[in-house]
């Protein structure tokens, strides 16, 4: 694997475990505050209440740190999506495009963060790598 191919992954991953940090830590909060017993791994409801939040905040994500890109710069992250096998995959895409694009990414992620909020995402009725990667797996 060449350097550049390593710095991708080790972004994506640590991209990732930030996602998952986000959309666990909102879900667990919001359950908490509604008297909600605890997500269950093994619930395919609260799965795909995990799987709904993450698609949420990535699209929030997305709107809110690539407001003001440069037109070289939009268009590589427009092409790392085209790139992406499906949407899922997609919105990790542009947020690694994002990150090797933007020097204050983290910042802009923050930002992100702390306007998301976990009920606009639609409701549904372990190792290092975490719920995201299993989630977005990869060829």
């Amino acid at each position: 694997m060449d350097l550049a191919a390593r710095i991708e992954a080790e972004l994506r991953e640590r991209l990732e475990a930030a996602v998952d940090f986000v959309c666990l830590g909102a879900l667990v909060e919001r359950r908490r505050a509604r008297g909600q017993p605890p997500l269950d791994s093994d619930s395919t409801r609260d799965r795909a209440e995990y799987e709904a939040s993450v698609r949420a905040f990535l699209t929030h994500l997305e709107a809110s740190v690539a407001w003001d890109l440069a037109p070289e710069q939009a268009a590589r992250v427009e092409a790392a999506g085209r790139a992406a096998a499906d949407e899922p995959t997609r919105l990790v895409a542009v947020q690694v495009a994002l990150a090797r694009a933007l020097p204050d990414y983290w910042e802009r992620f923050e930002a992100g963060r702390a306007s998301f909020s976990v009920d606009a995402a639609p409701a549904s009725g372990g190792e290092r790598r975490g719920r995201l990667g299993r989630l977005f797996r990869r060829r």
